[in-house]
C-alpha cells in the first residue's frame, strides 16, 4: 500500500514532494550560525569542491550581514543558491564538520548557504557588474550548470557570451533531472534569471549544435568555445522486451515529472532497475506519485551501490522495497510491459556469477531503467582533434580545462562523467579563467 495519495492537483503534488531542505527563517539562521566554531583551517572548506569560505559566510550571517555572506558564496560558486539545496552536504561540507566527532549534529551548512543567497536575491541587495567589454566573443554549447558558471565568470572578465541551448529552458539537469523534493523549478530558474539579469549573458534556446556546418560557424564567429553539453540519454540494457510500452529511462522519466508534475500518470506497480543516486530518486518519486508497489532491483549487494546511503534510506522511507543480487535478463510482455525476469547473482572475487535455476519474475506496469547514461559521442565527433578517454569523456588540462583542440574548453558531466552540480560549477568557472588566460597572451 502506498504511503502517499496520488496527487491530483499542484498543491497535492507539492505536499507529496515537500522540500528536504526548506528555507530557514531569520531566527533559525541566526541560532544555527551561532553553533559554528569558525575553525582555523576548516575541514568544511576542503570538503567543498568549489572551496567556499564557509566559516566566513556563516560569521557574516551571524553578524546579520546576509548580503556579504551571499557575496562570499557567489564569488566562489555562481550556483551557490541551488547548491545549498541539492549538494550532498552530508558527504561533503557537513560530513567534514568537526561537530561530527563530538556526537553533535553538524552545522546545516547547505541550508545556511541557501538562506543567505535566497535573501540577497529576493531583496536585490547584491549586485554583479560585467567587466569592461574587451571585444571578444565566446560561445558556450549547452546551458547547464558548467556553462552558466563559465558564462558568469566570462562576463565579469568582459567577454560577450552566447550560450546555445537545444531545449527551451536553461540549467540542464538542475531543472530537468533533480528530484522535485530537493529543489523546485521556480528556485532553479529564479537563480538563473537573477544571474542573467545582472551579468547579461545571452542564451539562444531551441538551437542544438548538430552538424559540422554548425561547428564551423561557431569556430569562425567566436574566439573560443566552451563545451558544457553534459551526458546523454539513458543507456540501453540490450534486453528482450526493452522496446515495450511502459519501459522508460530514468532521466527521461524524471524530466517528464519535473515538467508536468501531477499530470504525470504513474501505474500501481513500478520497478526501478539500478543502484545509483538516479535510481533512488526515480524510486522515491514513483512512490510519492502514489504507486502502490515500488521495487528497486540491483544486480549486486547493497554495499556495492554507487548511491549515497542517505539517498537509499530516503527511498526506503517513502515505501520503496529493495531487492539485491538480482540481474534482469528479460522484460516481459507483448505490447505493454507486464514484468521483468531476473536471475539471482553471487559475488565471487569481485565478479558477478549467476545462480543456475534461480530465475524469478517481478510483475510490474512500469519499468524505469536507471542504468547510466550514454555520452554525447555523436556531437563530440563533429569536433576535429578532440581527444576522448576510454569512457568517451573529453580529456582536458586539469588546470585550464582546455581540450586537445586549443579552440575548445570543456567542463561538467562531459568531462567528469556525471558528478554533482557543484563540480560542474567549479569546472565551468575554472574553464572561464583558462579561456581568459589563453586569450590574454
Amino acid at each position: 500500500m502506498s504511503l502517499y495519495k496520488r496527487p491530483e492537483s499542484e498543491l497535492e503534488f507539492q505536499e507529496n514532494f515537500s522540500q528536504k531542505k526548506p528555507l530557514m527563517s531569520d531566527s533559525e539562521a541566526f541560532y544555527e550560525s551561532a553553533r559554528c566554531l569558525f575553525c582555523y583551517d576548516a575541514p568544511c572548506i576542503s570538503a567543498c569542491p568549489t572551496g567556499i569560505d564557509i566559516p566566513l559566510f556563516i560569521k557574516q550571517i551571524q553578524s546579520k550581514n546576509t548580503s556579504g555572506a551571499a557575496a562570499t558564496i557567489f564569488d566562489t560558486n555562481w550556483l551557490g543558491n541551488a547548491c545549498g539545496k541539492i549538494c550532498p552536504t552530508g558527504v561533503l561540507c557537513e560530513g567534514a564538520c568537526v561537530h561530527n566527532h563530538q556526537d553533535v549534529p553538524p552545522i546545516q551548512i547547505g541550508r545556511l548557504q541557501n538562506y543567505a543567497t535566497e535573501k540577497a536575491m529576493s531583496q536585490n541587495s547584491l549586485h554583479f557588474t560585467p567587466g569592461e567589454a574587451n571585444g571578444k566573443k565566446i560561445a558556450l554549447v549547452g546551458a547547464g550548470p558548467a556553462s552558466i558558471a563559465c558564462a558568469c565568470e566570462l562576463r565579469i572578465l568582459g567577454y560577450h557570451v552566447d550560450i546555445f541551448e537545444a531545449k527551451d529552458k536553461p540549467t540542464g539537469l538542475t531543472v530537468f533531472g533533480i528530484a522535485p523534493y530537493k529543489i523546485t523549478n521556480d528556485e532553479v530558474l529564479d537563480e538563473f534569471n537573477y544571474l542573467q539579469s545582472q551579468l547579461g549573458f545571452n542564451v539562444i534556446y531551441n538551437n542544438p549544435i548538430i552538424s559540422k556546418n554548425d561547428i564551423k560557424q561557431l569556430e569562425n564567429d567566436y574566439e573560443a568555445i566552451f563545451i558544457g553539453v553534459g551526458i546523454g540519454s539513458t543507456a540501453s540494457l540490450n534486453l528482450q522486451g526493452e522496446k515495450l510500452n511502459g519501459v522508460v529511462g530514468a532521466v527521461e522519466w524524471i524530466e517528464e515529472l519535473r515538467m508536468n508534475h501531477h499530470n504525470v500518470v504513474v501505474p500501481d506497480r513500478v520497478l526501478v532497475i539500478g543502484g545509483g543516486n538516479t535510481a533512488m530518486d526515480a524510486a522515491s518519486e514513483a512512490a510519492r506519485m502514489g504507486a502502490t508497489e515500488v521495487t528497486l532491483a540491483y544486480r549486486r549487494d547493497k554495499m556495492s551501490m554507487s548511491a549515497y546511503d542517505f539517498e537509499h534510506k530516503l527511498a526506503v522511507s517513502a515505501g520503496v522495497r529493495s531487492i539485491f543480487q538480482a540481474q534482469p535478463v528479460a522484460i516481459l510482455g507483448e505490447h505493454e510491459v507486464t514484468g521483468v525476469q531476473f536471475v539471482k547473482t553471487l559475488n565471487i572475487e569481485g565478479k558477478l556469477a549467476y545462480v543456475d535455476g534461480s530465475e524469478f519474475d517481478i510483475p510490474c506496469d512500469l519499468v524505469i531503467k536507471a542504468t547510466g547514461q550514454g555520452k554525447q559521442v555523436k556531437f563530440l565527433q563533429l569536433i576535429s582533434d578532440l581527444s576522448l578517454d576510454s569512457k568517451n569523456r573529453i580529456v582536458v588540462d586539469p588546470t585550464s580545462y582546455q581540450t586537445s583542440n586549443p579552440k575548445y574548453f570543456a567542463g561538467g558531466d562531459v568531462v567528469n562523467g556525471g558528478a554533482e552540480v557543484v563540480n560542474a560549477a567549479f569546472e565551468g568557472k575554472m574553464a572561464a579563467i583558462g579561456i581568459h588566460n589563453k586569450l590574454s597572451i
